[in-house]
């Protein structure tokens, strides 16, 4: 009788925990999904159904690749067969940013955090999931506020103060030429007010080419790609290199401003960050698509780096999802970073 009893409250027990957690499940506003080794869906809570616009009993059994955006559904697989042979995880037990697929085809930006979980005789992996296409529609139209603020400041620094300063340096060339007769070094210090002004102005159309690049506007992403390695010879003494073999032409002028800032931001990175001191900025015009590299001899980033941290990259990442493109960081095999990325062309 005792042992009945027990056995009673054991299963008693059992049955609770599973209802308590179909309950946490079911009542998640998160998406909740489980896979096996195999990448087969086992589960698939109600949050999923109203993300995916899939009914569970849809996808359960199918491979979790028919919830994925290109190229990750064609290499999820391979994923996890280098996961179960190596031990090296590229995205299970790291949050990151990605794109899935709908039922209709609709690809959209998602939020995926991976777990395992190991049971006796087999493990599993649990996909946390959230919706962020509403934060990446607010997330646009703050950058496009910042980029209209940033042109603004550009021109002004380029029509206002530069202009300023060019009618301070004529005061002084000519305060020179009147001194001339009187003081020699009187003059001689009006002369390097003149000089120090003209250096001014030349540091100030820098910042306005940074901030407003006119070149990117009237020649093209070449052309201001090109500027961007001088200027950053000018100013900060490294080696930078522009890599294009041949004529690159790209009429989307508000995916070449987006192209233009990533590879902006992957310069400054590596000189801020990496302490490069020789950059390669590369630029390629492939079947369907726009490919750009930036590759640095720096530091590199941390083993451990999960490719979303840190508001310059968070900004890069958007702005390439801007552009329905895609973004790698990878470290380089003799040293430093390479970032990657591409868009496709309008046809």
């Amino acid at each position: 009788m005792k042992s009945k009893t027990i056995f009673s409250v054991n299963e008693h027990a059992i049955r609770d925990r599973e209802e308590r957690l179909r309950a946490i499940l079911e009542t998640a506003v998160e998406g909740i999904i489980t896979i096996d080794e195999r990448g087969v869906i086992e589960s698939f809570n109600p949050a999923s159904e109203k993300i995916f616009g899939y009914a569970a009993a849809e996808v359960i059994g199918k491979n979790v690749n028919v919830l994925m955006s290109t190229p990750h559904r064609e290499q999820h697989d391979g994923y996890l067969d280098n996961y179960k042979h190596t031990g090296h995880a590229k995205i299970i037990g790291i949050g990151r940013e990605t794109f899935a697929r709908k039922k209709d085809g609709t690809l959209f930006p998602i939020d995926l955090s991976v777990s395992e979980v190991r049971l006796s005789d087999r493990r599993l992996f649990t996909g946390f999931i959230r919706d962020i296409t509403e934060r990446k529609r607010l997330e646009k139209e703050i950058l496009e506020i910042s980029e209209r603020e940033q042109r603004r400041i550009g021109q002004d620094l380029h029509d206002g103060l530069c202009q300023h300063l060019a009618g301070v340096e004529m005061l002084a060339q000519v305060l020179a030429q009147k001194l001339g007769s009187k003081s020699k070094d009187a003059a001689a210090r009006a002369t390097e007010i003149a000089r120090a002004v003209r250096e001014g102005i030349s540091q100030t159309r820098l910042l306005a080419r940074g901030l407003s690049p006119v070149t990117l506007e009237s020649e093209g992403l070449m052309s201001a790609l090109a500027e961007l390695t001088l200027n950053t010879e000018k100013m900060f003494g490294v080696q930078c290199v522009f890599d294009c073999t041949e004529v690159v032409k790209f009429n989307d002028h508000a995916a070449a401003t987006h192209l233009f800032r990533i590879a902006q931001e992957a310069v400054s990175n590596a000189i801020k960050h990496g302490r490069a001191d020789k950059i390669i900025i590369t630029l390629r015009d492939e079947p369907g698509r726009l490919a750009l590299s930036v590759r640095d001899n720096g530091t590199g980033f941390p083993e451990k780096f999960s490719g979303s941290t840190g508001m310059g990259l968070r900004i890069m990442q958007t702005r390439i999802g801007m552009v329905g493109g895609a973004l790698t960081i990878e470290r380089n095999p003799g040293g430093g970073t390479t970032v990657s990325f591409a868009a496709p062309k309008k046809s």
